[in-house]
C-alpha cells in the first residue's frame, strides 16, 4: 500500500537498525508511585525513508513494571481452623513487579536538519513473562488469583538526536491505551476503608543508542 502512494518511493532505499538501552517505568494504578522500576531494552527495526519522513517497523524485547521500598511494618494474626493455631503475616509495603514483553512498534518520524528526528506511533506488545513479589515476599501476590493481560497496546511519541555519523539517542516515551490489570485494594493498615478497585496501565519511558544501517548522512553531519 505504501508503496503504491507514490512512484517516488520505488527509487527509496530500505534501512535497518539496531537499538539498545533501558526503560524507566511505573504501573499507574498500583498504589505505587514514581519511575523507580529499571529495566532492559533491545530491538531490532526497519526502516522506509521518504524524504524527511520515515516508516520504522521494529520488534523489540522490553522490561517494564513497577518497584517500592518497604514502608512500614505491620504484622496480622490471622486465625488457621486447619492447624487451629494463628498464622502471622507480614506487611511493609514492598512491591516488585516485572513485566517481560515482545513489542511490534510502529512509528512515523520526521528529520529536521538532518540531526534531530521526532515521531509518534502505537506498539503491540505480548506478555512472555512476570514476576509479582508483594510485601518482600510475605504475602501471596494478587497476580495468583488475577492474572495480567497479555496483549499490551500502548501510544509512543519519540525524540532522536544525531550523536555520531549513524548513531543517535533516542528517548521515548510510552503508555497504555487499554489496562493490564485490573486489581482490588484492601485498606490493610485501619481497615476504614471498604475495598476498592483500581486500573492498572504501563508508564514508561525509554532511553537508547540507535545505530542506523544504509543511512546517507550529510559530511557536516559526520
Amino acid at each position: 500500500m505504501l508503496l503504491a502512494l507514490s512512484p517516488a518511493l520505488y527509487a527509496q532505499r530500505f534501512q535497518g537498525a539496531v537499538m539498545g538501552g533501558m526503560n524507566i517505568a511505573q504501573v499507574d494504578g498500583d498504589e505505587v508511585f514514581g519511575f523507580k522500576k529499571v529495566g532492559g531494552h533491545f530491538g531490532l527495526a526497519a526502516i522506509l525513508p521518504i524524504n524527511k519522513w520515515d516508516i520504522t517497523l521494529e520488534t523489540v524485547f522490553s522490561q517494564k513494571g513497577a518497584r517500592e521500598k518497604p514502608q512500614y511494618t505491620y504484622d496480622k494474626y490471622v486465625y488457621d481452623s486447619a492447624s487451629m493455631s494463628y498464622d502471622t503475616l507480614h506487611y511493609s509495603g514492598e512491591y516488585n513487579l516485572r513485566l517481560n514483553y515482545v513489542e511490534i512498534p510502529v512509528m512515523v518520524h520526521y528529520t529536521d536538519r538532518d540531526w534531530m528526528t521526532v515521531g509518534a506511533g502505537f506498539s503491540y506488545g505480548r506478555l512472555v513473562s512476570f514476576s509479582e513479589i508483594e510485601h518482600g515476599g510475605n504475602i501471596p501476590p494478587y497476580s495468583d488469583t488475577v492474572a495480567f493481560n497479555k496483549n499490551d497496546l500502548n501510544v509512543l511519541v519519540d525524540l532522536q538526536v544525531r550523536v555520531w555519523r549513524q548513531l543517535k539517542f533516542n528517548v521515548r516515551y510510552a503508555y497504555s491505551v487499554l489496562p493490564i490489570r485490573t486489581r482490588t485494594y484492601h485498606d490493610v493498615l485501619y481497615q476504614l476503608k471498604d475495598p476498592w478497585d483500581r486500573k492498572q496501565y504501563n508508564n514508561l519511558l525509554t532511553f537508547r543508542l540507535v545505530w542506523v544501517f544504509n543511512e546517507q548522512v550529510p559530511e557536516r553531519r559526520k
